[in-house]
């Protein structure tokens, strides 16, 4: 039901819809924050093995995408169509991620591997179910382009807090259990709190969100699924965006690492000490001011230059910022200010700036391209186009993580005393920090090529905007 002013979303069920995208994308950022540390500074696992097996699982649990996006299409549930996997998927994705934290003590590095892997390929699997169809709500909780755009700047500022908000949460564990380092009871019970308050956002989202645009359960086999993939021309650009910029995220999988090459330790007042794997915090702040105040300006600057230009923009920027950014730090040479704390916090800041397009930009082009292909065709198929989605994310995601941390165990990155081993050994910073900052500028403006060959412009905005204001009168009556 449209409110007085006219508006079925209001701001506050916007603000919501974020909370629940928050909670979900927590316990992905634990994961993709922690998960290969915790192998080897808990397990003793080899980086190197660890970005093979986290690529392979992640790329076998990418292909029960399509299939998740099927079931979605084919399902009819009186609490709508996407809600209802969201809800099934809470309780799983959080014992799931604290299964990952737990320390086992295996009888062979065989089986510690083959246990990596299994579990890596369920969460992965597990996630899918909560992270489709929580982001395929943007399509339904609204039929207004306006309104959407609102809901997906939020959603995506929640989402990149709570990609981040696990670098924050265990240096705060640590100072309370007192210790300088992360040992496995830091892990789990960094895990535990991550249930709970991941949980609450779940419930905000289950209880607090509705779906108002009716999406009828679609028969669609295989062959029609891969055929939509294929000859949907905006599902594709999407998908390349994803593909070309999969580096983008690379900085997040190693910001353990690019912290404890840059930073020595850091006494806080009280006498607290942060060192090695807890420095992320400082890295974070840069960053997170930068995209926060990005994530802020994007969705304005969008409405009023358009997605193209948007993006066109803050991907020349990116490129540009980061290769500066490297390059000063490496022909800075050991002790120079280039290489100083402060300036790596500022490079990391002025890098974050350019985040603020990359979870806005994909969800609105998808969002839009739902309602488009059914404008054109009468079918209505969120349910598989978000899982093409979800499959470009996995999937580009599964190449960033992999090969960021595949580097960081190439260049011989060494946990303990990681700070002084980096100044003696000047190729460990270099590669760490290329991975952090100048290959995400790099696909960052590569991704920008699928985005100019997006054909929905204002005109077909318009149009959209039209078609689906009538549908959803026509759905009342």
């Amino acid at each position: 039901m449209a409110k007085k002013d006219g508006k079925i979303l209001t701001f506050g069920k916007a603000m919501i819809y974020g909370m629940g995208i928050f909670g979900i994308q927590f316990f992905i950022g634990y994961i993709n924050s922690y998960q290969s540390q915790f192998y080897k500074s808990v397990l003793g696992a080899d980086l190197t093995i660890c970005a093979i097996i986290i690529l392979v699982a992640k790329l076998i649990s990418s292909f029960a995408d399509p299939i998740i996006g099927n079931i979605i299409d084919r399902s009819e549930f009186k609490g709508g169509k996407m809600k209802p996997f969201v809800t099934m998927s809470a309780l799983p994705l959080a014992i799931l991620t604290t299964l990952i934290f737990v320390k086992i003590n295996f009888t062979s590095t065989a089986v510690m591997y083959t246990y990596i892997t299994i579990t890596t390929i369920i969460w992965n699997i597990a996630m899918s179910f909560a992270d489709i169809p929580s982001q395929g709500m943007l399509a339904l909780i609204t039929p207004s382009s306006e309104e959407r755009n609102t809901a997906a700047g939020i959603s995506n500022f929640m989402k990149t807090i709570g990609l981040a908000a696990p670098g924050l949460v265990i240096p705060i564990i640590c100072v309370l259990t007192k210790s300088d380092v992360i040992t496995e009871k830091e892990y789990l019970i960094t895990a535990l709190f991550i249930d709970v308050i991941g949980l609450i956002c779940y419930a905000l989202l289950i209880f607090g969100s509705k779906e108002v645009v009716k999406s009828a359960p679609s028969r669609m086999s295989f062959k029609a699924m891969f055929s939509e993939m294929k000859n949907n021309h905006n599902l594709l650009m999407v998908f390349l965006l994803l593909m070309l910029g999969f580096g983008r995220n690379m900085g997040m999988g190693i910001g353990v690492q690019a912290a404890s090459v840059l930073f020595d330790k850091v006494t806080l007042p009280g006498g607290a000490v942060l060192s090695g794997e807890n420095l992320p915090i400082l890295l974070g702040i840069g960053s997170t001011i930068g995209s926060v105040v990005s994530i802020i300006a994007v969705p304005i600057i969008n409405g009023k230059w358009g997605v193209k230009k948007t993006y066109f923009v803050f991907g020349i920027y990116g490129f540009a910022v980061s290769t500066i950014s490297y390059v000063l730090y490496v022909i800075g040479g050991p002790g120079a200010i280039f290489r100083s704390p402060l300036a790596a916090v500022l490079y990391q800041f002025f890098i974050g700036f350019m985040f603020g397009t990359h979870g806005f930009t994909p969800m609105v082009m998808l969002a839009e391209t739902v309602d488009y292909q059914e404008m054109k065709t009468g079918k209505r198929t969120e349910g598989t186009q978000y899982a093409v989605f979800s499959l470009g994310v996995k999937v580009s995601n599964a190449f960033s993580v992999a090969v960021a941390i595949f580097l960081v165990g190439l260049c011989g990155y060494q946990v303990q005393n990681a700070y002084a081993y980096a100044q003696a050994h000047p190729v460990v910073p270099n590669t760490i920090l290329a991975a952090q900052w100048l290959i995400p500028g790099i696909c960052t403006l590569l991704s920008c090529i699928p985005v100019y060959f997006y054909t929905i412009n204002k005109k077909e905005q318009k149009e959209i905007k039209e078609f689906m204001t009538k549908k959803l009168e026509a759905d009342k009556n």
